[in-house]
């Protein structure tokens, strides 16, 4: 296991409330030791990633070690949020995983054309959510290699 894994943050951006109740609540069973920080929109994640307005304290609110976006989001749309982080010099290597009820090949492909490091379709079944969860949390979290980049504002 990597120094520091259990303090590196997991943003989820989700606008469902039943979806981020039960991720939650998956994320407590399996007992990742990660912060969960969680916003509801495309504009939210925006400000969230950019460090600005109500997020501009990196104390409280740190760049994310990964980020896991729905795509039917309100304000901006999640992909619109992925274009915009692969634009950004500070934030195009932070590992960005699609979680979302979308399986339409056009998101699926645009998704890839963007950037995306994974896709995966949120699982009906609460024991099929809970073994996402840990399978994000061991590959993502404690064996996937972070760059640089993306831990330079987590130190």
């Amino acid at each position: 296991m990597k120094a520091n894994s259990s303090l590196q943050t997991i943003l989820l951006v989700e606008d469902d409330t039943n979806d981020v109740l039960l991720f939650q609540r998956a994320y407590r069973k399996c007992k990742l030791a990660n912060p969960l920080q969680i916003v509801g929109d495309g504009e939210a994640a925006q400000d969230y990633l950019a460090g600005s307005g109500k997020y501009a304290d990196r104390e409280s609110y740190p760049l994310p070690a990964l980020v896991l976006l729905d795509f039917k989001l309100p304000r901006m749309s999640g992909l619109e949020v992925l274009a915009w982080m692969r634009s950004q010099t500070s934030l195009k290597r932070v590992p960005v995983v699609a979680l979302t009820s979308s399986r339409e090949r056009s998101d699926v492909n645009r998704a890839y054309d963007l950037g995306i490091n994974s896709y995966l379709v949120k699982p009906v079944a609460f024991d099929n959510l809970m073994q996402l969860v840990k399978a994000l949390g061991l590959y993502w979290m404690i064996m996937n290699e972070h760059s640089d980049l993306a831990q330079a504002e987590n130190a």
